[in-house]
């Protein structure tokens, strides 16, 4: 068996790498004119929809899956393995229309099917959090422009050893956002030194180290990412805020404006109904409802957002029960896929992962009051 699976292996993976590596929905549903768009919003008093434009793409989605399916996983003999590439491709096939809708009305049905929408007990968390009251601390302290979050960054890029480049951006929706090794800065972003120090945890410890551990791997399937790798990504983004101390009730809140957000969208289908909700409803500052809003409409109907406050509940749990709980960092993992990651470590067809995340693998202890909100969203 050894000797007709070893050559085989790679070479479905490498076929399969090449063939999805330019699907990236996040890059994708970037608004090119997100900034004259909020200006032209502000203007109307809110009253405009903004019509948001997109890079276009000229993928063939049926010659790309007959692609796909022409694999032959057929012939791999290991079950783990075999698996995880069906999955991996079956979820590839999914985001090839969702990547090709970008900017159609066909989007939020794709990304429906992908990423699901709020459930009851999504929206019950949020409004959980949402009716804590509000901790003053949360906005104390210094404020940092985009070149002094560019510095927090790289301090923790030369602790820990990361490769990585970094540029800004100013017609970013996020206030950073990390693709492969490339890390890029809102260049219009400010932020409290506090939660300057989270984003650095959140996308650093968690994205890059990610990135670059599964850049290491033997096998390139871990770069791709397991199916719906996003809400365990995202969950141990938010887990890295909270394990490094640098979480605050006001990042939860958001977190939780973004599953109403989302389901208002699904619902409403109105920018400005979504946007007057967030401000009226929740009094949030105007600045960010529109950001909140943008998130969840770009592309036509975004609804991953909502994937960030589960995730984070289900990570949290799983950090707390579950052995191989780093393995999670040897790629873009999903939480049910561990067992068969840790397997797959074990028989030595991928590695332990190199990069720990610093929060990870040395926590603070948070304040009693923390440690109950957190632990109250299930």
């Amino acid at each position: 068996m050894e000797s007709i699976v070893e050559p085989l292996i790679p070479k479905i993976d490498a076929k399969l790498f090449s063939l999805v590596k330019g699907i990236d929905i996040l890059d994708a549903v970037k608004p090119l004119n997100y900034l004259t768009e909020k200006e032209r919003f502000f203007a109307s008093n809110f009253s405009s929809e903004p019509n948001f434009t997109y890079k276009t793409t000229n993928i063939d989605p049926f010659e790309l899956k007959r692609q796909l399916f022409n694999l032959p996983l057929e012939n791999i003999k290991d079950e783990d393995l075999y698996t995880l590439y069906l999955a991996v491709i079956d979820s590839y096939v999914d985001k090839i229309d969702q990547f090709k809708s970008i900017g159609s009305n066909e989007f939020l049905y794709d990304s429906l099917r992908y990423y699901g929408e709020p459930s009851d007990k999504d929206l019950h968390n949020a409004q959980f959090v949402l009716h804590l009251p509000t901790n003053p601390y949360d906005k104390k302290g210094d404020i940092v422009d985009a070149q002094g979050i560019k510095e927090i960054l790289s301090k923790m890029v030369e602790d820990e050893g990361y490769q990585w480049t970094v540029q800004f951006d100013e017609s970013m929706v996020a206030n950073a956002l990390v693709s492969g090794t490339s890390v890029k800065i809102n260049s219009h972003a400010k932020l409290y030194e506090k939660d300057a120090n989270a984003l650095a945890h959140h996308e650093l410890g968690v994205h890059l180290a990610t990135s670059l551990n599964a850049r290491k791997q033997p096998l390139g399937i871990l770069s791709l990412g397991c199916p719906l790798n996003t809400m365990t990504q995202e969950g141990l983004a938010i887990l890295s805020e909270y394990l490094s101390g640098n979480l605050t009730l006001h990042r939860l809140k958001t977190l939780a404006l973004r599953v109403v957000a989302v389901k208002s969208m699904i619902e409403d289908k109105s920018f400005r109904t979504t946007f007057l909700m967030l401000k009226e409803r929740y009094r949030v500052e105007e600045n960010q409802a529109y950001t909140i809003t943008a998130r969840v409409y770009r592309g036509g109907g975004y609804t991953k957002d909502y994937l960030y406050l589960k995730g984070f509940s289900l990570i949290l749990n799983a950090y707390e029960h579950e052995n191989n709980f780093n393995h999670l960092l040897a790629g873009k993992t999903s939480l049910e896929f561990l067992p068969l990651i840790s397997r797959l470590i074990d028989k030595k067809y991928l590695i332990e992962p190199q990069f720990i995340s610093p929060a990870f693998r040395d926590p603070v202890k948070n304040n009693a009051v923390n440690t109950f909100i957190t632990h109250a969203i299930r």
